[in-house]
């Protein structure tokens, strides 16, 4: 059965009509069943896909609940960043259409001094968060004996914090923000060793990792609703960045912010501990299908 079908037309001949008959409002009823990317491929049938696939309440659908929110952040961001908005040049505005918005959104958008950024996942509209280690109070990190920063391409933000040793260890940071209704995970993202490159080529310096198999690290979460988790990990995996799970939070109502404190810490003074690089904190959304897939769970 081909893509065309018989009818009988006005004047009593048979005709053909085909998926470019359709109405865009049939068209869009169907797109709705679709995540992002299919729409955007779909788009490219005909011209009926191609409107339908544009209209506003085909993509008003994929966006998160408080997108206004999100949307107005990335507005003052893209004003703050020298107004270099969309792909002709333009600022990006709030009465653009909900598939430019969606497009938008899907960009990181830095905020909090540019020390986070946030966007949405683009195969379900998920929001993301990262955190970045310069917004963490971290233990004696103002002091060149325990830690230094290394620039690297391997960060979202272009540089992590190496610890090379210390007795007492203890990473903090805070979010307060509006998340859409859903469930959360967090993660921090850290690296056994010191990464460099020669040559085009990774490698990792081991000579400073050391103390993390005595005694394992504990990673914590609480929100300002009383949710808290926490978990316990031995950090002995080496050669490439890891994702260790803290826990998992959820939020019930999209117009309310909340407080989220995380920290991870390895406070056994009876040996020293080093050789640790500390990234950021990732937040996604729960079940979320990580790119590079390093994770580690209880």
């Amino acid at each position: 059965m081909g893509t065309g079908s018989s009818i009988l037309g006005a004047d009593g001949e048979w005709g053909e009509t085909s998926l470019g008959d359709m109405p865009e409002s049939c068209v869009a009823a169907v797109l709705l069943y679709l995540d992002p990317p299919e729409i955007c491929q779909v788009a490219r049938l005909n011209r009926a896909f191609r409107g339908a696939a544009s209209a506003d309440c085909v993509w008003a659908a994929k966006l998160p609940a408080n997108y206004r929110y999100l949307a107005a952040l990335a507005a003052a961001a893209d004003d703050e960043g020298r107004g270099d908005g969309d792909a002709n040049g333009k600022c990006f505005s709030l009465a653009a259409t909900k598939k430019e918005i969606y497009a938008r959104l899907c960009r990181p958008t830095p905020f909090d001094g540019g020390r986070k950024e946030f966007w949405i996942e683009k195969n379900k509209g998920g929001l993301c968060l990262c955190i970045s280690s310069k917004a963490m109070t971290i233990t004696g990190i103002d002091d060149r004996r325990y830690w230094s920063h290394l620039d690297t391409e391997d960060s979202r933000f272009h540089s992590v914090a190496y610890l090379q040793q210390i007795w007492w260890l203890e990473v903090d940071g805070e979010l307060e923000f509006c998340f859409p209704a859903g469930s959360y995970s967090v993660f921090f993202h850290l690296h056994m060793g010191r990464p460099y490159r020669r040559m085009g080529r990774r490698l990792c310096g081991t000579e400073h990792v050391h103390g993390w198999d005595i005694t394992p690290t504990r990673f914590q979460l609480s929100t300002s609703d009383e949710q808290q988790a926490s978990s316990e990990y031995h950090l002995q995996e080496q050669g490439g960045w890891k994702l260790y799970h803290v826990g998992d939070f959820s939020i019930s109502n999209s117009d309310e912010f909340i407080k989220l404190k995380f920290s991870m810490m390895q406070i056994d003074c009876t040996h020293t501990k080093g050789g640790l690089c500390v990234d950021s904190v990732f937040i996604y959304p729960k079940g979320y299908k990580h790119e590079k897939g390093n994770i580690i769970c209880m």
